[in-house]
């Protein structure tokens, strides 16, 4: 009898040691993703579900750090208000770590470094090197995105748009002028043929360039596991891996 008292004791104490780590496995946390930033976020239309680069990502370091994610669509300007309103728990996207954004959520150390992108219809001979060179000129640019705010400070007359195709559109159709949009993103599209009439303006220079980062609320502790797990994917190759997977362009220096 006692054997038997004994034995329960032991099988109940195991369990109870068991399921924290059980509860820490079974964790599942809301990521945030857009469905138009290929090949960072984007719907896939096979599948019905948000895969890119950065979904990529999230999941291997979700894996590496003992936690599930449930990636949900979500527009790019709605993005940190559905952070800040619990939501959605991380923003995994082609969101750069601006100050003004810092003030409002907790980021991560960098993962991507990256510029905007000028779109011009394909048989404009135009030359512009930069922004400041636009001044005047009719242009697009995504609503809530620092190129938009970059835009009207160097004198250009922005109209705001939901999707970067919405953009390419009114280009290729000479309804604006030129379109901003994320380099990489972009030139991605226009590669695929996915975007057609327009071309990415040679020899442009960005004048935005920042670092794709992962986003929390403030003060969350599930940032300490983001940079831990990205901190072991940087070190051991893996981020490169995904980078080379997704045909992306190196990352570039701000």
């Amino acid at each position: 009898m006692q054997r038997r008292i004994l034995l329960a004791a032991g099988l109940a104490a195991l369990g109870a040691a068991a399921a924290p780590a059980a509860m820490a496995q079974a964790t599942v946390l809301k990521v945030g993703s857009t469905p138009t930033g290929i090949p960072f976020t984007f719907l896939d239309t096979k599948t019905n579900s948000i895969t890119g680069f950065m979904v990529d990502l999230i999941t291997a370091i979700g894996k590496d750090q003992g936690f599930g994610v449930d990636v949900q669509g979500t527009p790019f300007a709605a993005l940190i208000p559905s952070l800040t309103t619990s939501r959605i728990d991380i923003i995994a996207a082609a969101m750069t770590a601006t100050p003004a954004r810092r003030e409002q959520i907790d980021f991560s150390e960098p993962v991507y470094a990256y510029g905007e992108g000028a779109v011009v219809k394909d048989d404009d001979s135009v030359t512009f090197t930069s922004m400041e060179q636009m001044k005047g000129l009719t242009a697009g640019a995504q609503l809530g995105t620092t190129y938009a705010d970059a835009a009207k400070r160097a004198g250009m007359d922005v109209r705001t748009y939901d999707s970067v195709a919405d953009i390419i559109r009114d280009v290729s159709l000479g309804r604006i002028k030129v379109g901003f949009g994320d380099g990489p993103i972009v030139g991605y599209q226009i590669a695929q043929g996915a975007f057609r009439g327009v071309k990415l303006l040679p020899g442009y220079k960005p004048s935005v360039v920042g670092t794709v980062n992962l986003g929390t609320r403030k003060g969350d502790p599930v940032m300490a596991k983001l940079n831990a797990g990205l901190a072991k994917m940087l070190g051991d190759g893996s981020v490169a891996a995904l980078i080379a997977k997704w045909n992306l362009p190196p990352s570039v220096q701000g």
